[in-house]
């Protein structure tokens, strides 16, 4: 064990090219990503190696599993190479694991949250008003995405090092206005696609009364599983609203199958993801996929950005690319390394294996945790539309949001964040609770969320069904043993 790394997994050896290798996952980000001397943690109580502790954490952050890790270790040994080079080659490998052919491209990005600036710089210029941002369920996609979304840093410091004031406005996005839709009402309960879809109609016209070009956002797997709005009300606004607005899909849980990937792309789509969540990959790293027509047709890159992003992370077509640094971020790179090593995986796995997988996690789930507690399920669609349940895509079902104000200890959603955090210090990490229901007194009530990764499907998919079901229960199992416990120490 390394005793730097307090519960580093014991059978895994930890060479020095693994701590230079952690030091690098670990580095190219803000403040977030920083490891915690004592802990050998990140604020997200996560690490990018593999540990005893075990985790069902895929909807936050995750630790690194032994396959990724020795896969980042042995790009350590070997150099790492050129940064340029090195993305290119992670590029033609994004679009090879989603099966996407010519006519698109990809951009990186530190964060999720620098995702937004991409939109951003997409349709910079389109209308001379600016642009206004329509965003979807801020609290359900991740709190600094208001910040960039407006066009504003949102962090103290950049990926870049640089100094920044939160909520000031990056040189060249000064002309941007932010609207954020509410996909879910006061009481928690998920509003209706045809309700979403009204909301972002009265702001499309807004849009076009103050002359500016807006931009889209859909809810592509949310903190808790929503999609919104649905794929039949995205051609209605865009033949109520041509060439008015640019579709922005908010994709970062990652719990995207290939096809929806290529469905938004050919409506012109820009497809956000992040390696480090249902992928499996270290916090922090994002990529973009835009269609390829829409990198050329772009305006120069704005000033601010030189403070935010590197050359190589631009696609070499993309005008104004020469005001950015070209220096290396090869924390960033060996962070995407992991998480397109998981997606490739993944993604081999045939669909009836990945399926198994899913179904035997769902089984387990109802016999450790909702059964025993009286846990419910927060619903990832409005009450009543058990279709929509019925057609939302399996990969959603990789993801449970729990309510736990049942458990007197974790009655209202400050609760569920000691809960959550007495959790982690015991080995147990589960996804940070949302605010998604609310108690009979009108408080925000306690969850948890308990998510499956990509590593942890491809693992269990070598067992059959019985063992399958026998394994993720007995760590299910773990994670009930260890709800119990805190609730007695409470």
């Amino acid at each position: 064990m390394a005793t730097d790394f307090p519960d580093f997994a014991p059978d895994v050896k930890l060479s020095d090219a693994g701590r230079q290798a952690i030091a690098l996952l670990s580095s190219g980000g803000d403040a977030r990503i920083t490891l915690d001397p004592q802990t050998g943690l990140n604020r997200y109580m996560s690490a990018p190696y593999p540990r005893t502790a075990l985790a069902f954490a895929s909807s936050t952050a995750n630790d690194l599993s032994k396959g990724a890790f020795d896969h980042v270790v042995g790009i350590v040994e070997n150099g790492m190479g050129a940064y340029s080079q090195r993305l290119a080659t992670l590029r033609r490998r994004i679009c090879s694991a989603y099966a996407i052919g010519d006519g698109a491209e990809v951009v990186f990005a530190p964060s999720g949250t620098d995702l937004e600036y991409v939109a951003l710089a997409a349709v910079t210029g389109r209308c001379a008003g600016g642009i206004h941002n329509i965003l979807l369920g801020a609290d359900e996609v991740g709190r600094g995405c208001v910040h960039s979304a407006n066009g504003d840093y949102f962090a103290s410091e950049t990926a870049l090092g640089t100094a920044t004031e939160p909520k000031h406005s990056v040189e060249g996005l000064e002309n941007v206005s932010l609207t954020d839709i509410a996909v879910r009402c006061e009481e928690g309960i998920a509003r209706e696609s045809s309700e979403i879809l009204e909301a972002v109609i009265s702001e499309l016209n807004r849009a076009r009364a103050m002359g500016k070009h807006a931009l889209v956002h859909v809810v592509h797997g949310s903190k808790t599983g929503l999609i919104l709005p649905q794929g039949e009300e995205l051609d209605r606004l865009q033949a109520e609203f041509p060439g008015q607005f640019t579709l922005v899909v908010d994709a970062c849980q990652a719990r995207i199958a290939s096809a929806a990937v290529h469905q938004y792309l050919e409506r012109g789509a820009i497809v956000f993801l992040t390696g480090s969540k249902f992928m499996g990959g270290p916090p922090f790293s994002g990529f973009a996929i835009l269609p390829e027509a829409m990198v050329h047709d772009a305006a120069p890159l704005p000033a601010g950005f030189s403070t935010i992003f590197r050359r190589a992370e631009w696609p070499a077509g993309w005008a104004g690319t020469d005001i950015l640094s070209d220096d290396e971020n090869q924390g960033l790179a060996l962070r995407l390394e992991a998480s397109i090593f998981e997606l490739e995986q993944f993604q081999r796995l045939p669909v009836a294996q990945v399926y198994a997988v899913i179904a035997s996690f769902q089984r387990a789930l109802a016999t450790t945790l909702l059964q025993p507690f009286g846990f419910a399920l927060v619903k990832p669609y409005p009450d009543g539309e058990e279709s929509e349940a019925r057609e939302h895509p399996i990969e959603m079902l990789t993801l449970a949001t729990l309510d736990v104000s049942a458990l007197p200890c974790a009655r209202t959603f400050e609760q569920a964040e000691t809960l959550h955090r007495t959790l982690a210090l015991s080995g147990v990490r589960l996804g940070q609770p949302v605010k998604s229901v609310r108690t009979t007194d009108g408080a925000w009530a306690g969850t948890l969320r308990v998510g499956l990764s990509m590593g942890q499907i491809s693992r269990w998919s070598l067992l059959s069904p019985d063992e399958q079901f026998a394994a993720i229960s007995a760590d299910l199992q773990q994670v009930a043993q260890a709800i119990e416990n805190a609730a007695v120490v409470a």
